[in-house]
């Protein structure tokens, strides 16, 4: 019997994998030129010249795994997953575009994610994007992909613009994603350190777990999630440095007026989150499965770029939690939460 079967018998769930859309890209770069070359080099300086290449290179060798439907079942069926739930690159958030063109974007990318997921409605769900820097828009973008598209929820980032997830102006999105049962994904793209981490990949192994946990103290201080205690909001990489260092945000809590915005200790929030998985470490998954509990935490691969893990579910078993712990991750808690989850999952192989 394989480590997958003797762990759990249902169908394993990734939440985090995603999904690269060249002709989106190219029509964004064609209809705003200028635009989309200060967002290139922005990226150049935020990553460095060494990272840029090697990130180009990486992207060149998987780009049948990031493209195809077919490259990524049989992916998936080499790792022991039996569904995932596909998302776009971040890089398709295109932050700084305007009005017209964000939610022209935001739509195409809904479109297309839900052309791919259908050719395998068994095996896939999708999320669709939402044009964060203009709030006014982003209901309308949330309802094209979920009751327009038949999609699961959306990814969205840690910011964009001047635009943090506590802002006022993203109550209407909040109440909206709640009502509709939809998922809210948490996957930062780009960090405002910029060029301090500019060396080493830094950008990346440091930027978006910092990017993690200062959007997540934004929805938690402010109270996003006191108003919204249903909102099924997941946090890419296991929500970076929050999860295990809440202590110094529960003492500034106590001590301090202006980061009194939440009515609870800011730790007793982790509750009413869910993390993926990608932490890396078998001590890293189980401090994350004791700050927020097990029934919070989904398997996350990041698939399929080289920052993601290639072999979900013997990281998890690694952990050494508790088989009813285990199965949780891997398998219930996606189905439990939400119903088209549950759908996939029962007629999943």
């Amino acid at each position: 019997m394989s480590a997958v079967e003797s762990t759990t018998t249902a169908p394993v769930v990734d939440v985090h994998a995603h999904l690269l859309l060249p002709a989106l890209q190219q029509a964004v770069g064609a209809r705003d030129p200028e635009g989309f070359a200060a967002a290139q080099a922005l990226e150049a300086r935020r990553n460095g010249p060494e990272s840029l290449a090697a990130s180009g290179r990486m992207i060149g060798e998987r780009m049948p795994l990031l493209t195809s439907l077919d490259a990524r079942l049989a992916e998936m069926d080499r790792q022991g997953v039996d569904v995932q739930v596909v998302s776009p690159s971040p890089s398709h958030y295109y932050p700084w575009a305007g009005e017209e063109l964000a939610a022209w974007a935001a739509r195409e990318a809904n479109r297309t994610i839900a052309e791919h997921v259908a050719g395998a409605p068994d095996r896939l769900l999708g999320l669709g994007l939402v044009p964060l820097q203009h709030p006014q828009l982003v209901v309308e973008a949330l309802e094209d992909a979920v009751l327009e598209r038949g999609l699961a929820g959306v990814e969205l980032s840690s910011f964009a613009g001047d635009v943090e997830l506590s802002d006022e102006r993203l109550e209407p999105f909040w109440a909206r994603a709640e009502e509709l049962e939809s998922i809210v994904f948490l996957h930062p793209f780009g960090c405002s350190l910029d060029e301090r981490l500019d060396r080493y990949y830094l950008s990346n192994t440091v930027g978006q777990p910092v990017e993690n946990a200062v959007a997540l103290s934004h929805l938690i201080f402010s109270g996003v999630l006191d108003r919204h205690p249903d909102l099924r909001l997941v946090a890419a990489h296991g929500g970076g440095y929050l999860p295990t260092f809440l202590g110094r945000s529960d003492h500034a809590w106590r001590v301090r007026p202006e980061a009194h915005g939440c009515r609870d200790l800011p730790s007793s929030y982790l509750r009413r989150l869910r993390f993926d998985s990608l932490v890396h470490t078998p001590g890293a998954l189980r401090a994350l499965v004791d700050a927020a509990g097990a029934d919070r935490v989904l398997l996350g691969t990041d698939y399929p770029f080289d920052m993601g893990v290639d072999d979900p579910v013997e990281r998890v078993l690694e952990a050494g939690l508790p088989d009813a712990d285990a199965r949780a991750i891997l398998s219930g808690n996606a189905a439990a939460l939400l119903p088209a989850l549950r759908h996939v999952a029962e007629h999943a192989p």
